[in-house]
């Protein structure tokens, strides 16, 4: 049987954090398997830490990034570059994850020279093309092309059967965000408190993370003044926030909280002390996609600064709340949080749908299946959700 050439395009963080458990993984399959990792570069430094903390490397790095770069430019040199990789490589599947550009230049890419595409973290659906703004899109889009769907819950893949994906080609695989992070939880703690000391220090701490482009400008600002009136509210709490190098971002966070007691602002943090820095934490609050899984799995609750989330299946089963941006709405449901016990137990005890810890398993196992080294495909991880 001819061995398989599966090429796993990265370009962000969060997909180089998602998509490491993968492609260590299929490497152990070298008979069956050939791996490959392609990097677009579109977190470049940001996504290549992750690659060396899991002692992974791009065999192909398209280096594409550029200063202030536009979506549409992006798109159009990742297009561009990736098709003419998929062009001298001649991958016989392309593996991608999420909702980045780098995902939909990927996906056209290997469509149009008609190479099998899997999408990992398929399915995830707001119904709102502008929220967020344009992962929407990019996973609409994505999902139209793919040809095998590691959805990450039961949910996502009715998501998929409503939009006429055939149920064949959908397989439920858990988040490889989980798979992540219960490889490096053992030793997250002890590098976060050797990175950043105050979190030792007694008071209970809040990590905030905002970055999304709908939040840019005014919800920004209301995060800023919520963070504000949160610590001058609870003099045992404190802030730690890892402010994005964007300066649209950057540029309104420091001058709106930068000065203020208690409050942190500190350079993006490498994974593996990122995970401690939530094991630390007593509550997030975050418009990212990925902590929304990751922090339940650590027991912390969280409060999403989003009007919208692809991501309900947190919200039912009580682990997060999803809050908006309005600082008074913030302030609030953050106090009866840290106020409550009855409250916070409820919320760090809740059962995480995200995943078991399997789900690259399940993801290799669907392509060995689909390539026909194995009779079966993989059984389907169950939420205990239902």
């Amino acid at each position: 049987m001819k061995r398989v050439h599966c090429m796993v395009v990265i370009g962000t963080r969060p997909e180089a954090i998602k998509m490491a458990p993968v492609v260590l993984g299929l490497r152990k399959h070298k008979k069956e398997i050939r791996t490959t990792v392609a990097f677009t570069g579109q977190h470049r430094e940001l996504a290549k830490e992750v690659l060396q903390s899991f002692k992974l490397r791009a065999d192909f790095d398209l280096n594409l990034m550029q200063r202030s770069q536009t979506l549409s430019g992006f798109l159009s040199r990742a297009l561009d570059g990736l098709t003419e990789l998929f062009v001298r490589e001649g991958p016989d599947v392309v593996l991608i994850q999420g909702d980045t550009t780098t995902v939909l230049a990927a996906s056209m890419a290997a469509f149009y020279r008609r190479i099998a595409i899997g999408h990992v973290e398929a399915g995830l659906r707001t119904r709102d093309k502008l929220s967020p703004f344009p992962e929407e899109i990019n996973r609409r889009l994505t999902g139209v092309l793919a040809d095998l769907h590691f959805a990450p819950t039961p949910e996502a893949r009715e998501n998929l059967l409503k939009e006429m994906i055939e149920g064949s080609r959908i397989f439920v695989t858990g988040n490889t965000v989980i798979d992540a992070l219960r490889m490096v939880r053992n030793g997250a703690v002890k590098r976060a408190k050797e990175a950043f000391p105050f979190l030792a220090n007694g008071k209970r701490t809040v990590l905030v993370t905002a970055h999304r482009r709908e939040n840019l400008g005014e919800p920004l600002r209301e995060i800023c003044l919520a963070v504000s009136r949160l610590v001058e509210g609870h003099k045992d709490v404190q802030v730690i926030w890892p402010v994005h190098s964007n300066p649209s971002v950057s540029d309104i966070v420091r001058k709106a909280v930068g000065q203020r007691e208690r409050i942190y602002l500190v350079e993006p943090i490498e994974y593996f002390s990122f995970v401690g820095v939530m094991a630390l934490s007593s509550m997030v609050l975050t418009d990212s996609g990925g902590v929304q899984e990751e922090a339940p799995a650590l027991g912390k609750p969280v409060l999403v600064l989003r009007d919208t989330t692809e991501r309900p299946e947190g919200v039912r089963a009580g682990t997060a709340k999803l809050i908006g941006t309005a600082a008074s709405t913030i302030v609030e449901q953050a106090s009866r949080i840290l106020e409550s016990e009855c409250l916070y137990r409820e919320m760090s005890v809740a059962i995480n749908p995200y995943g078991d810890g399997r789900a690259s398993h399940r993801i290799i196992s669907a392509i060995r299946f689909h390539f026909g080294f194995q009779n079966k495909p993989p059984e389907s991880f169950v939420s205990r959700l239902g």
